[in-house]
């Protein structure tokens, strides 16, 4: 069987090539993240066999990457996938006049004043009450049931909770289920703030590659099945940064496997309708296996000003949600949860705005592209953003330079688990058109100072967020 590694190298792209070329190779997948940390990879032998070139050969190339700090070999045993350092992390710019790219998304939708004032005889008609409510108004559970229903999974209220947020939801699930030292997959790259609640609840993190045409599905099955981990993040529709929507056949075969070995799967649908043009709608992974838990919310499609999130789970794990909750929160604000049952009665007319907003945004995104010499669009069907191959490892560098441009960019590392994906950028696809041709142009400078070399050294800074 072909291993991943000449599955991702090609061998007919690496036929004839010599040692350093090929150490090359590998060194740009692992910096891009296909290649996940700790991954073994061949022995010198079952490399050149498949290769077809000599034992000196792999043995040099091994070599090469063991130097540089790519890989670790133990004498007999295995070589698996290391990094030679942590990638610089960049932080805020305190400028008025910066464009932040680090938060993908929209400002409010047309429709929320309106909806404001609709709420308000509903929100009237709660002031009787405690003003309490731990697990959501009994209307706005029926609204995302509703939801669910319409997308092809039959649910009720009682298998909804509301959050203050999808990120809230998150944490809630990790703070019932979670348990410290466990390993939990994770795509790579995937939302940082995901990646620092699991690190925060004690979980080692077992990356699997996504790139803008989609996941690895033999990786993901076959370190459920060698690692068994706890649990699984995943963001199966419109993935944030890549824009990748995983299939249903491959839905079914994951939530399958993850069954079968014990794992919690935790899927975070906040880009679930965030459709331009994808051409199909898939299921929700939660329809192809009961240990799927879903976190979603307003702040993509509505506002993000307006905290209101949910968790569709079965019965007993509300059930345990609810017994967790009360430590550290009383229950989600009235006043949003008013708001968006207004807001989810007009789900097609909200969709089709924010495919409008995004397609306009995607259409500024190209045209400011094309300005930039070696850098294009790849192909963005909906979501957030778009993730650009710079072609080479150079996004740190491209971030910080953006930085004496007044433009926020957090490079691809940012994005993964371990300082990679040196090749990989998140240009947002939300901004108003005009905001973005100006950032593009503002990238554009900063690409050319990267390639004429003349760029700020790298330092060591804090972590920003990123939306």
């Amino acid at each position: 069987m072909t291993s991943r590694l000449v599955q991702q190298l090609g061998a007919q792209n690496v036929a004839g090539g010599t040692a350093k070329a090929l150490a090359e190779q590998i060194r740009a997948l692992i910096l891009d993240g296909r290649l996940t940390v700790g991954e073994r990879l061949p022995s010198e032998r079952a490399l050149a066999l498949e290769l077809r070139r000599s034992r000196s050969t792999t043995t040099r190339v091994y070599g090469l990457l063991e130097v540089d700090g790519y890989v670790s070999r133990r004498h007999g045993g295995s070589t698996r996938v290391t990094l030679p350092h942590t990638a610089a992390r960049v932080g805020p710019v305190a400028d008025a006049s910066a464009i932040d790219l680090s938060i993908a998304s929209m400002d409010s939708t047309p429709g929320l004043y309106d909806a404001t004032v609709r709420s308000l005889p509903r929100l009237a008609a709660l002031r009787g009450t405690s003003g309490y409510s731990l697990q959501g108004l009994p209307e706005l559970r029926d609204a995302v049931a509703e939801r669910f229903t319409q997308r092809g999974l039959p649910t009720d209220a009682d298998e909804i909770m509301i959050t203050s947020g999808a990120l809230h939801a998150f944490n809630l699930v990790l703070a019932t289920i979670g348990r410290r030292g466990e390993r939990a997959l994770v795509e790579q790259p995937t939302f940082p703030h995901a990646l620092e609640a699991l690190h925060r609840h004690g979980y080692r993190l077992v990356p699997t590659p996504v790139d803008v045409t989609g996941w690895d599905e033999r990786h993901i099955a076959d370190t459920l099945l060698r690692s068994r981990p706890h649990l699984a993040y995943l963001i199966p529709d419109f993935h944030n940064p890549t824009g990748a929507t995983l299939p249903d056949t491959a839905r079914s075969r994951i939530a399958a496997t993850a069954q079968s070995v014990g794992t919690h799967l935790v899927v975070d649908e906040t880009t679930a309708e965030l459709d331009i043009d994808r051409g199909w709608t898939p299921r929700p992974l939660a329809a192809f296996g009961p240990r799927v838990i879903t976190v979603g919310s307003m702040s993509k499609i509505a506002w993000g000003g307006m905290r209101i999130g949910w968790i569709r789970a079965d019965r007993a794990m509300i059930t345990r949600l609810l017994a967790v909750r009360p430590s550290f929160e009383l229950g989600t604000a009235l006043l949003e949860q008013c708001i968006a049952v207004e807001l989810l009665r007009e789900m097609p007319a909200l969709t089709a705005h924010v495919a409008s907003r995004l397609h306009a945004g995607r259409d500024a995104v190209a045209a400011g592209l094309e300005s930039i010499e070696s850098l294009s669009m790849p192909q963005t069907n909906g979501g957030l953003s778009a993730w650009l191959d710079l072609g080479a490892p150079v996004s740190t560098e491209l971030s910080l330079a953006a930085r004496d441009h007044g433009l926020i960019l957090p490079p691809g590392p940012r994005f993964s688990t371990g300082g990679v994906l040196e090749r990989r950028l998140r240009i947002p696809i939300t901004l108003p058109p005009e905001r973005t041709a100006e950032a593009m142009q503002r990238l554009r400078l900063a690409w050319d100072d990267v390639m004429s070399g003349g760029t700020t050294a790298r330092t060591d800074m804090a972590r920003s967020a990123v939306i």
